[in-house]
């Protein structure tokens, strides 16, 4: 399968380019084109350069890690360090505990006693965060909220890795700012929400619907198969369970390979498949795409109080999120 890779994938090599210079061409420019241009294509960017990252901490391009992670780096979202990425992405591959709230940094999932300590605003939002229009709109900052709450909580209490992880980012995020907002003159709002927000709304466009518990942990993995251009922003993760069932296969090769393997990756995950985004935007767009209560954790006893706990507290009840389902 895996025959015939290179040392160096050149494609990999070259899309990461394009990303690269389609940034730095659209914030210089971002003047000379129509304003409502500008948020599409960032946005498109943004969301793009998260599927670069989760490519390069795959293992590609090249057979080097260092000379990976450094292409993968680059804080152009800013909420999200790549180590802490890299970290959480890597765990979540553990199919057998794919979705647990508990084992896999990603689960879109709830334990009991998380959901009863969330108050009734919070479950009210999640609930809403199982809709794709909740999902799209609100998704992002709940995502991000929570994961730099987390991160937060994680540092106050002495995670001197964690620290240090994140002091390199900011280094990186300035660097970032400074070259957006000082040296192309855009407005850091514009930035913020028509490049970072909105392109993490794209990416949660992706991994809505990826996921869902099932018995078996090969059948928890979903098939969007669409001939849209977000197949190659999303770098064919749509086919989710053939990158679940062979990750090392590079982007550029998974079309090819789920086209000659398609009826037996539909009965490996018992027919979870959707014909493209708009046939999940029907069928979720305004219902939810399942129970957020976990089953393995749904009859779990409630807390004594009803009443929301500290956030201190709910930090750690809850488990450390990643990405928000980014892979």
């Amino acid at each position: 399968m895996l025959a015939g890779i290179g040392r160096i994938e050149w494609q990999t090599v070259g899309l990461a380019a394009v990303i690269y210079g389609g940034f730095l061409a659209v914030t210089w420019f971002w003047q000379s084109l129509p304003l409502a241009l500008v948020p599409m294509l960032g946005a498109w960017l943004i969301a793009w350069h998260s599927s670069l990252q989760h490519e390069v901490l795959h293992g590609h391009p090249t057979r080097h890690r260092r000379i990976n992670d450094a292409i993968g780096w680059p804080p152009l979202s800013l909420w999200l360090p790549y180590a802490i990425y890299r970290e959480g992405h890597l765990i979540h591959h553990r199919d057998e505990h794919l979705t647990d709230p508990i084992e896999d940094p990603e689960s879109a999932y709830f334990t009991r006693a998380a959901w009863d300590a969330m108050g009734s605003f919070g479950r009210r939002l999640a609930a809403w965060n199982t809709t794709l229009l909740g999902r799209l709109t609100l998704g992002p900052a709940v995502m991000i909220a929570n994961f730099l709450a987390q991160e937060a909580h994680a540092i106050w209490t002495g995670d001197r890795q964690r620290l240090r992880i994140w002091l390199v980012h900011l280094m990186g995020c300035a660097v970032v700012l400074a070259w957006v907002t000082h040296v192309c003159g855009m407005p850091l709002w514009l930035f913020l929400f028509g490049f970072v927000y909105a392109g993490a709304a794209l990416s949660r466009l992706r991994s809505f619907a990826e996921h869902r518990y099932a018995d078996h942990h090969d059948e928890r993995t979903a098939i969007v198969e669409t001939r849209s251009p977000l197949g190659l922003l999303f770098l064919y993760n749509n086919l989710h369970v053939l990158h679940h069932k062979r990750p090392a296969v590079p982007w550029y090769r998974i079309p090819g390979l789920y086209n000659r393997h398609r009826d037996a990756l539909m009965r490996l995950n018992g027919g979870l498949v959707y014909q493209g985004y708009l046939d999940v935007a029907r069928r979720f767009l305004l219902k939810p795409h399942d129970d957020p209560l976990h089953p393995h954790h749904h009859h779990e006893p409630q807390l004594p109080s009803q009443a929301p706990l500290p956030v201190e507290e709910l930090v750690e009840l809850a488990p450390r999120k990643v990405a928000g389902g980014r892979g």
